[in-house]
């Protein structure tokens, strides 16, 4: 299962990252097994933790069996947006809308497999609607193309992919899938207000090989909760909608078998799909 993910040194009391360059782009199995010394450690998105949609269901790598947990980094919610077009202006009316003509409303899927396309499963799992999936390859940018030239009313998507289309008002946002309101978007309601429980986010997160000491764990979870706490860095990630998740080892292993329990029946869905 590959990651996009990095290998980082952690500085031990420098509250610093240096990025290890020979480590970029790289698969979690190499990273289990190096020393665990507190020098080399993993940032894993979410994905790493889920079977592949339409493959077994069992996972690849668990906490903390494959990993010691150390901390949280940062979260991207989904964005539910329309086109104005569509006629709609919030989710129940997109709900109500797509009820009223099953399986006409398109909408664009950026990557098959990815966080987009489970949330958009789970959307449809979770009120009965169905959707016309129009996927794509290379990010939103093609999607947002046909979008603006009237061909796909409907995305989901990280905000940094569609914050210009947001900008210019060819694209309205209907709903955020993070569990509370975001503070640069207080009027937009969640997910969960209208399906209690709804959220679907990109993550980050940081651990290292298993047998790290649990001094050097609790020092680089320290270190790292100061960092994703410093309110000039959560000012300059807001702008890419990435907002700073702090949270302790053991949160971290709790975090990780919520979503798995989240995404299961989609993954399940999706397995089942000839």
């Amino acid at each position: 299962m590959p990651s996009t993910s990095l290998c980082v040194w952690w500085l031990i009391g420098s509250a610093r990252f240096g990025v290890n360059r020979s480590c970029l782009s790289i698969n979690p199995v190499p990273a289990a097994p190096y020393p665990p010394d507190g020098y080399t450690l993993y940032m894993p998105a979410l994905s790493v933790f889920l079977p592949a949609p339409g493959k077994a269901a069992n996972t690849a790598f668990e906490l903390p069996r494959d990993f010691a947990p150390i901390g949280s980094v940062t979260e991207q919610p989904m964005f539910i947006a329309a086109a104005p077009s569509l006629g709609v202006t919030t989710l129940p009316e997109l709900i109500a809308l797509a009820k009223q003509r099953p399986g006409e409303i398109s909408y664009a899927v950026t990557g098959v497999g990815r966080l987009t396309h489970l949330t958009g499963e789970l959307l449809q799992l979770r009120t009965g609607i169905k959707l016309l999936q129009v996927p794509y390859s290379g990010g939103p940018s093609h999607a947002l193309n046909d979008i603006m030239g009237g061909r796909i009313p409907l995305i989901i998507e990280g905000y940094q992919g569609l914050a210009g289309a947001i900008q210019g008002g060819n694209l309205k946002p209907l709903a955020v899938a993070s569990a509370q309101r975001l503070p640069d978007f207080p009027n937009l309601p969640t997910v969960a207000e209208t399906l209690p429980g709804f959220k679907a986010m990109g993550w980050q997160g940081l651990v290292a090989p298993v047998a790290t000491p649990e001094a050097i764990v609790r020092k680089a979870s320290e270190d790292l909760r100061k960092v994703v706490s410093d309110p000039t860095l959560a000012a300059q990630l807001a702008g890419r909608g990435s907002y700073p998740l702090p949270m302790s080892p053991a949160e971290v292993t709790a975090f990780i078998r919520d979503q798995q329990q989240q995404w299961s029946p989609v993954l399940r869905q999706l397995a089942a799909k000839p």
